[in-house]
């Protein structure tokens, strides 16, 4: 995966809106666009994209713990916002940009750390200026349920 580093390594707006959503989330999980410098510091990458629905997979280090040594809550927060916001981003039509208006989540229980997760996105609506999603974070190896979360996102028509 083409890892962005500088804000000249990202697509211009104009590169953004010759491309569809979903045209976008491909590129990066296959590696010709580059991903969200977010997901290097938070530990995760794009893992699985199609039409309504989009996969982020990490693991937790010690880097993203409370100081009760625990994963801190913004972690669980900046991957259901990732996935969820993601899977909006593939209804999403050229032209068009989108912007998170609102999330919620619910942790369930503590993820270990190091334990590898999926966090999944599913488009629930996409509109002509909204999109809703729910997402889940599960355990890739036990499948258990870890964290849910819902967004609604803004779509706006560029030019």
């Amino acid at each position: 995966m083409t890892i962005a580093h500088s804000p000249s390594d990202l697509l211009s707006q104009d590169e953004v809106l010759s491309l569809s959503g979903l045209e976008f989330m491909t590129g990066i999980l296959e590696g010709r666009l580059p991903g969200p410098p977010i997901a290097q510091t938070m530990g995760y990458t794009l893992h699985a994209v199609e039409d309504g629905r989009a996969v982020f997979r990490g693991a937790p280090a010690f880097d993203v713990t409370n100081p009760m040594g625990t994963v801190h809550g913004g972690w669980y927060g900046t991957l259901l916002d990732s996935a969820m916001a993601c899977a909006v981003m593939t209804k999403v039509p050229r032209g068009s940009i989108y912007t998170t208006l609102e999330y919620k989540i619910s942790i369930i229980r503590p993820i270990p750390l190091g334990m590898q997760i999926d966090c999944e996105g599913v488009v629930d609506h996409s509109g002509r200026s909204t999109g809703v999603a729910h997402g889940e974070i599960r355990g890739v190896e036990n499948g258990k349920l870890y964290a849910t979360g819902t967004t609604t996102c803004i779509i706006m028509k560029i030019g």
